[in-house]
């Protein structure tokens, strides 16, 4: 369930302090890396299976990097990786029955304003394919085998880069993510679940 991140609070407490740090331009041939943490959020609602029983999928926290290749002057490629996120999973009236670990990769285009200026706002879109494995089941459902199937979809970004020097900046953002899976337990499919989350961060960024 998605609540407010302290990551991003603080990292962003943290930005605004270096907010008159020099510039960090971003050109055509550049590279970036990102290594931070990121929570992921999912949606409130996770929707119904089995004809009605509401599910809730927990939100978890791990470290994340990315890797950005400048096409043009502010355009750039960004691929997106993470440690295994790690949920629990929770059904109304029958508590926790079970967890899924997954990886998200996401490929976005993105767009950096303001990339001369100590604070540069960005905008990308993409496409995630997530991939659930190391499935358990518990409570109401244990001895039974779960499989939350793969999910193809889109992806949003935005975030702020706050220039620390000419090759370093703190970044805070958001990313929101099109997640859904397909649930099956012992081979039968039980319905879907729509977890479409929002991932929350502070990265540092490195310029090559």
């Amino acid at each position: 369930m998605r609540t407010a991140s302290p990551l991003l609070l603080t990292g962003l407490a943290a930005a605004l302090s270096l907010a008159a740090a020099p510039a960090m331009a971003q050109s055509k041939g550049d590279w970036t890396v990102a290594a931070g943490a990121h929570q992921v959020a999912p949606r409130s609602s996770n929707g119904t299976l089995a004809g009605g029983l509401k599910v809730d999928v927990g939100n978890d926290i791990k470290p994340t990097i990315t890797g950005e290749y400048f096409i043009a002057d502010n355009f750039g490629i960004e691929v997106l990786a993470a440690l295994p996120f790690k949920h629990d999973i929770n059904i109304a009236g029958l508590g926790r029955v079970g967890s899924t670990k997954h990886l998200p990769p996401v490929v976005s285009l993105q767009y950096h304003f303001n990339s001369q200026g100590q604070v540069s706002p960005f905008v990308g879109l993409g496409l995630n394919y997530t991939t659930f494995f190391s499935e358990h089941t518990g409570g109401a459902l244990a001895g039974s085998k779960l499989k939350l199937e793969d999910s193809w979809g889109l992806a949003a970004h935005a975030g702020l880069d706050f220039k620390v020097s000419d090759n370093g900046a703190l970044r805070v953002d958001v990313r929101w993510i099109d997640i859904d899976s397909t649930v099956k337990l012992d081979g039968q499919k039980l319905g879907k679940v729509n977890i479409d989350p929002l991932a929350y961060g502070v990265a540092y960024v490195f310029k090559f």
